[in-house]
C-alpha cells in the first residue's frame, strides 16, 4: 500500500460525541441560542474534527504551493511564466499579499516548489519538485499517473510535517501561471459545467484571450478524455503539480484530524480532487471565501461547502484562507472562553416567553 492509500484509509468521519457536547455547551452560553450564527456551527465542526468538545487553534499555517503549466504556451494568461519563480521569491522575502495577511492573522506561511519550470534555489522554500512544470495538456496528459500520485504524496508529507510541528489549522494557497486553466478543466470534467460558466478571466485576460482559453480547455478534455470517476486520471491529464500537492495537504490534514481552510479557485480544484479520492475528506474542509472567478462558486456548490467571506477577491496565494483563519480561531475561543448562564449567574429566558422570541 502506497502513502496515498495509507492516508485515505486513516480518514474517519467527524466525532459525533464531541460535536454533541460542543452544541450543548453552545446552547448554555450567555446568548440567545444560535445568535452567533456561523461561529457556532464552526466551533461545533471543529470539535468533530479535533475529536474533543473544546477545540483549540494555537498554530495556523498557510501552505502555498507553486507549479508551472505547459498550457501557458497557448496564450491563456496575461502574465509570462517567468512570474512564477519571481513570485516565489517574493513570498520567501515576505512581500506578497499572503505574507501581509498571514502576519495580520498570526499565521505562518510555508512555500513549496512542486513544479516550478525553472531552478528555485531560495532559502525557506521547501523543495518537493516533481518535474519542471507540467506538459501542455492540449498535446497530451499534463503529467503521468505516477507523477500525479507523487504530487499528492508530497503534499501529504508537507501537511504531516506541519502537524507534527504543532499546526492545528492549515490553509491552502497557490502560485502558478495558467493554473486557472487547469482548474477550469478539472471543474468542467467533474461537474460537466458549461465552459461559459466555469471559465473566467484568471489573471485578467481580455475577451479574445478568454475565448482562446475556453477553446484550449475544450481541446485538452477532448484530447485526453479524463475519467471523472478517477480523480488521479483527471489530475494527471488536465491538472497541475501544485493542485496535486494541495489535494495532498487536504488529505493529510483529514487523516490527522486537522481542519483545512480552502482558499480560492485553484484550491477548490484541489479540494475536488481530494473529494473524488476520499469523499469523507470534505468533512475536514472549511471554505474560506468565494472568489469572483465564476467557476469557484460552482466548485463550492459541488462540494456542498458554504464560504465564510464574500470579498470580491481573486488573488489566490492563500489570502482568503489567511483572513478566514481568524474566524475559525474566534469560533473556538467563543466556545471555550464564553461563560455559561450558570457560570455567570445570569438567568435564562423563561419557558413561557420562549415561543414569543424573548431574548435574554
Amino acid at each position: 500500500m502506497n502513502k496515498l492509500d495509507e492516508t485515505i484509509a486513516k480518514i474517519e468521519g467527524l466525532d459525533i460525541k464531541s460535536m454533541r457536547l460542543a452544541r450543548e455547551r453552545q446552547d448554555q452560553l450567555t446568548k440567545p441560542k444560535g445568535s452567533l450564527g456561523v461561529l457556532e456551527e464552526l466551533s461545533i465542526k471543529m470539535a468533530g474534527i479535533q475529536r474533543k468538545p473544546l477545540p483549540e487553534v494555537n498554530k495556523k499555517v498557510i501552505i502555498v504551493m507553486a507549479g508551472d503549466h505547459g498550457v501557458a504556451a497557448e496564450g491563456v494568461s496575461a502574465f509570462p511564466q517567468e512570474v512564477t519563480p519571481q513570485m516565489v521569491a517574493n513570498f520567501a522575502a515576505g512581500g506578497a499579499g499572503i505574507n501581509v495577511l498571514a502576519r495580520h492573522a498570526g499565521a505562518e506561511v510555508r512555500i513549496v516548489d512542486m513544479g516550478v519550470a525553472s531552478v528555485v534555489d531560495i532559502p525557506g522554500v521547501i523543495d518537493k519538485k516533481i518535474r519542471p512544470g507540467t506538459a501542455n495538456m492540449v498535446e497530451g496528459p499534463a503529467m503521468t499517473r505516477e507523477q500525479a500520485i507523487a504530487s499528492i504524496e508530497a503534499g501529504i508529507e508537507v501537511a504531516e510535517a506541519e502537524i507534527a510541528d504543532g499546526a492545528d489549522l492549515l490553509g491552502t494557497g497557490d502560485m502558478g501561471i495558467a493554473n486557472t486553466t487547469a482548474s477550469s478543466a478539472i471543474l468542467t470534467v467533474f461537474s460537466g459545467a458549461d465552459l461559459l460558466h466555469s471559465v473566467g478571466r484568471g489573471t485578467g485576460i481580455g475577451a479574445e484571450a478568454l475565448e482562446i482559453k475556453r477553446e484550449v480547455i475544450t481541446e485538452a478534455i477532448r484530447a485526453n478524455q479524463p475519467d471523472k470517476r478517477d480523480g488521479l486520471d483527471v489530475l494527471a491529464k488536465v491538472g497541475g503539480l501544485e493542485i496535486g500537492g494541495l489535494a495532498g495537504v487536504i488529505l493529510g490534514a483529514a487523516a490527522n484530524g486537522v481542519a483545512v481552510l480552502i482558499d480560492g479557485f485553484i484550491s477548490g480544484a484541489a479540494a475536488m480532487v481530494a473529494w473524488s479520492l476520499c469523499p469523507e475528506s470534505r468533512s475536514y474542509m472549511i471554505a474560506s471565501h468565494v472568489s469572483v472567478e465564476p467557476g469557484h462558486k460552482l466548485m463550492l456548490d459541488e462540494l456542498a461547502l458554504k464560504p465564510m467571506l464574500f470579498m470580491n477577491m481573486r488573488l489566490g496565494e492563500g489570502t482568503g484562507a489567511a483572513l478566514a483563519s481568524s474566524l475559525v480561531e474566534a469560533s473556538c475561543k467563543v466556545l471555550s472562553e464564553m461563560a455559561t448562564f450558570a457560570e455567570a449567574g445570569v438567568a435564562e429566558k423563561s419557558e413561557d416567553l420562549s415561543e414569543k422570541g424573548a431574548g435574554i
